[in-house]
């Protein structure tokens, strides 16, 4: 049970300066500072510093002075004042360094219409890193570091893990911050009382995301992040109060080890959510504070409005946005993303393992709370050029930062590849706060006289003559913090990508016409360009680079090194030669047999073990899969392949297929692939979309039986002088169309595109592709492929042979309703058939998300006798009077909604893998044969 507060004021009060505990009258209500002035905080003749913002910037009246309002952004209040929109100036007569005076963003970028976020206003300039949707995105280094010490907010790096809450006027007037566990005085909090019950501090804070530089890793191989550049760093003046004192307040109870934090957004599996010690969080040195304010201005809706958790020191990712509730606790977060994020796995587990083997993850020893030292080269930028007449002299200028309050102690810039160092001259802006405390009625207190921790980036510069430019081949940086503890010359490589921080470097090439070009190592998200991905594409090894001196640009691209040795596939000493004949009789379900290379490979015993489910092996059963395998597998996938080998296949498979004739008036080939062209797109949901793809001719059909597939297949965009072009990654899997084989001319597919999140950074790289699609744009389809086909008259083929089928049971899950959708159709068109019984259970997040709908209500209406049709939704809210199931799918529910298992039923199933498997198994122990009475589609 929560104490009211107002008894917890009486009983406690907070001194405004202090924070400590106080039973005397110099308290909130005394209104006095340090300088004996009278306080802009508390008293009751006074104006609080949210009066004092409303009054000024005209967003409303304060109802009372004790009890100061939140105070609302720009894009939330539709306000004409233009100081509004600009970082609140400090005094020019103090040493501060300058906040930039840039108006805020209030135009919605054409990126994010179509999706949840597309009410929150953002600054083009950014570049993003998970395409359209969530939003991920840092600015380009140079402009990142033009604007010196603080960052603006249209600049300032943002994570999301999903989409941004839409906290409007009122909701933000009502936010609350709970707080219970194991303290004396749980509490539930407005930000009023947060701004009249405790001391408003202000505090230069730069944060850091823990994938900064990731871009760098993933060059090397692929992590389970996406790529951060250089960039994924911001610095602002945080406003608010300090969390020491709020703990204080609430008394900790014996027993609280660790203090949780959540956010208020909605994420598949849970709001994000994370922890700190407790014996961390009540340091007042450690300089954790709960803010509303940036620069002078309220929180932005993609940072965090109307309150968050910032954490001075340590990664992004502790700081927790759209704060909502703080828990003390014995144990730790127990949130999905604070066992699934932020972890330094050690080096040889790569992602595909990490995805396979859990515990990992929850492994103490590998969570991150302090940054690490990392610096990097922001003069000269990428692609600068340096003409070396015009000038004797080049200033090189970076950044620095350190965790966990540590001070840079030194910078060192190299220039023979780590051979020899010269120190760099380091400019501590963040100290010119230690000199000259300040109060504001809007800042509070800003005093870091008597602070000795480091939370702020630092900048470093270096005066070298361009001789000694002309005769290096790179420029080399690595910073040192008070603790000794030194960027490495070797990347630490791994699974996450996370707190890369070996040597930055940047490689000179030495032009024709004498001057000097630069390269960085990477370009952030998509954009091409670097040099690690010009030494890894002519065959070099990008974690060990070796650049020799005055080599040009032109003779690196003539002169490629020695490709590197592929990763390799066979077992030793196996030398069994296989015939067509046997690898046909392997193009099955159960024992399946396929080939790469020349190499024959049984993956029976790893079908429930494959990340993407059994369909993506089964489905290039007796096949060649070489093309698709090697060019959407990783080196871990490539080397695990390794302990399937059976021999090496006599004769060819792609010579065989080019003997096969086509029939002109059917599309689809089961060799090979064929290319269709994008004409529409239409949308369904919030993320859900059909593509319309013209076929070869307007007279033919797919040709693709009812409930079969087509294998998709589409080249990932990227950013190529300012266009985006399908020249990435190359993706592919299978789809039921939505269309009917029957249509003519075109091909239409429903989508549900998976944008990324936590658990999967990257998304669904393949969906994310169809996302990427405009008119005109092309994809290959091949097929039919899969293993069953509904033949009519209440009979089907699986796996080949016949069966009378008199009662079918389907389950399924988001677009996983297409086919069961055309297996209904084939049931239900069929006037042949008037007796087989239909149960099907759609299982879906949100009502909107339930797809087909109408299509199968409609099928309800008709065939009252013959169809049982069951929804069920696992998210909140639920709509008004649903009457329909909610939650996961259950054993009750599959005995409660499926036949009961007999010789002429099915049960086929389409869905998220770990939901096809789930449910898969616990059929088998209803009495459901595996083998020809599961389908999975």
């Amino acid at each position: 049970m929560f104490t009211p507060l107002a008894d917890l004021a009486s009983r406690m009060r907070l001194n405004t300066h202090t924070g400590k505990s106080s039973s005397s009258s110099d308290d909130l209500s005394n209104g006095s500072n340090r300088s004996g002035e009278s306080s802009p905080f508390t008293s009751s003749g006074i104006t609080s510093p949210a009066t004092e913002l409303s009054n000024s910037f005209d967003l409303g009246k304060a109802t009372d002075a004790h009890l100061p309002e939140p105070f609302f952004p720009a894009t939330i209040v539709d306000t004409k004042d233009a100081k509004s929109l600009k970082a609140r100036p400090l005094p020019d007569t103090l040493p501060y360094p300058s906040l930039p005076q840039e108006e805020v963003c209030r135009v919605i970028d054409q990126q994010d219409k179509g999706t949840p976020d597309e009410w929150v206003p953002r600054d083009s300039r950014m570049v993003r890193l998970t395409g359209k949707h969530p939003f991920n995105a840092e600015a380009r280094l140079k402009d990142l570091y033009s604007y010196g010490f603080f960052t603006p907010s249209n600049l300032f790096f943002v994570r999301n893990h999903g989409a941004v809450p839409m906290v409007d006027e009122p909701t933000a007037r009502e936010w609350k911050v709970e707080i219970s566990g194991l303290c004396q005085n749980p509490v539930t909090f407005s930000l009023n009382d947060l701004r009249s019950m405790f001391e408003v501090v202000t505090i230069p804070i730069t944060l850091v995301c823990a994938g900064n530089r990731r871009k760098e890793q993933n060059v090397v191989q692929k992590s389970l992040g996406f790529s951060w550049g250089a960039a994924g760093l911001s610095t602002a003046l945080f406003t608010g109060v300090r969390l020491s004192d709020v703990l204080e307040f609430v008394q900790p109870q014996k027993g609280a080890k660790h203090v949780i934090f959540e956010g208020g957004d909605n994420l598949p599996n849970g709001p994000y959510g994370t922890s700190q010690l407790l014996s961390w969080a009540r340091d007042r040195r450690k300089g954790m504070m709960l803010a509303w304010a940036m620069n002078g201005l309220p929180l932005e809706p993609d940072h965090g409005f109307p309150i968050r958790l910032v954490v001075p020191g340590q990664i992004g990712g502790r700081s927790v946005k759209w704060l909502r509730k703080i828990e003390l606790s014995r144990q730790e977060s127990q949130h999905h993303l604070h066992f699934h994020d932020n972890k330094v796995l050690p080096m040889p587990l790569g992602p595909d393992r990490a995805r396979a083997e859990k515990d990992w993850w929850y492994d103490p020893r590998y969570i991150i709370r302090d940054l690490n030292v990392n610096s990097a080269i922001a003069c000269p930028d990428h692609d600068e050029v340096l003409q070396v007449a015009s000038t004797d002299q080049y200033t090189l200028r970076g950044y620095a930062y350190a965790g966990g309050g540590r001070r840079v102690t030194r910078v060192e810039i190299s220039f023979d590849e780590g051979t020899t160092w010269e120190l760099a001259q380091i400019h501590y802006l963040e100290d010119l706060f230690r000199d000259v405390p300040y109060d504001d009625s809007i800042y509070g207190t800003l005093d870091l006289t008597e602070s000795d921790q480091s939370f702020c980036w630092c900048f470093w510069s270096f005066e070298v003559g361009v001789e000694v430019l002309k005769s290096a081949s790179s420029i080399t940086v690595r910073a040192m913090d008070e603790s000794l503890a030194l960027q490495p010359r070797d990347m630490y490589w791994n699974a996450t990508g996370m707190m890369n921080n070996w040597w930055f470097r940047v490689c000179i090439h030495h032009l024709e016409d004498g001057s000097l070009k630069f390269e960085h190592p990477t370009m952030a998200g998509t954009q091409p360009g670097g040099w690690m991905q010009r030494l890894k594409d002519a065959g070099q090894d990008p974690s060990k680079p070796e650049i020799n001196p005055k080599r040009s640009a032109s003779s690196v691209a003539e002169n490629p090194a020695e490709p590197v040795e592929e990763v390799k596939m066979t077992k030793p000493g196996v030398t069994r030669k296989i015939t067509l004949e046997e690898l046909a009789a392997h193009a099955n379900d159960e024992t399946p047999w396929f080939v790469v290379r020349g190499e024959v490979y049984d993956a029976t015993e790893y079908l429930n073990e494959h990340p993407g489910g059994p369909q993506s092996i089964t489905l290039v059963a007796g096949d060649d899969a070489t093309e698709d395998f090697i060019a959407i597998h990783s080196a871990d996938a490539k080397r695990k392949l390794e302990e399937y080998h059976i021999g090496t296949l006599v004769g060819s498979l792609v010579e065989e297929s080019k003997l096969e004739a086509s029939d002109p008036t059917i599309f689809l080939h089961p060799k090979q692939w064929k290319a269709v062209r994008l004409v529409s797109t239409t949308t369904v949901s919030r993320d859900s979309k059909i593509f319309r793809f013209a076929l070869d001719s307007p007279d033919q059909t797919l040709g693709l039986p009812t409930g079969q597939h087509v294998y998709v297949r589409l080249k990932r965009k990227v950013e190529r002088d300012g266009k985006k072009v399908a020249d990435g990654e190359l993706v592919q899997r299978a789809y039921t169309p939505l269309s009917r084989d029957v249509d003519k001319g075109f091909i239409d597919m429903l989508v549900k595109i998976y944008y990324p999140c936590n658990e999967y950074p990257l998304g669904g790289r393949m969906t994310l592709g169809f996302a990427e699609l405009e008119e005109g744009d092309v994809v290959d389809l091949k097929g039919p492929i899969g293993h069953f086909t509904w033949l009519g008259s209440a009979r089907a083929s699986i796996h080949g042979k016949e069966h009378s089928v008199g009662q079918v049971g389907m389950v399924c899950a988001g677009s996983g309703i297409t086919p069961i959708l055309q297996v209904l159709r084939g049931i239900f068109e069929d006037s042949r058939d008037t007796t087989t019984k239909v149960w099907v259970l759609d299982v879906n997040r949100h009502f909107e998300d339930i797809l087909c709908k109408a299509e199968l209500d409609d099928l309800l209406e008709k065939y009252p006798d013959r169809l049982q049709l069951r929804y069920s939704l696992t998210g909140r809210p639920l709509p008004d009077g649903w009457s329909q199931s909610t939650g996961r799918i259950t054993r009750e529910m599959l005995v409660k909604y499926l036949p009961e298992p007999s010789e002429g039923g099915i049960v086929c199933i389409c869905g998220p893998p770990s939901m096809e498997q789930s449910v898969k198994d616990t059929l088998r122990e209803m009495g459901w044969c595996s083998t020809n009475q599961i389908i999975i589609f």
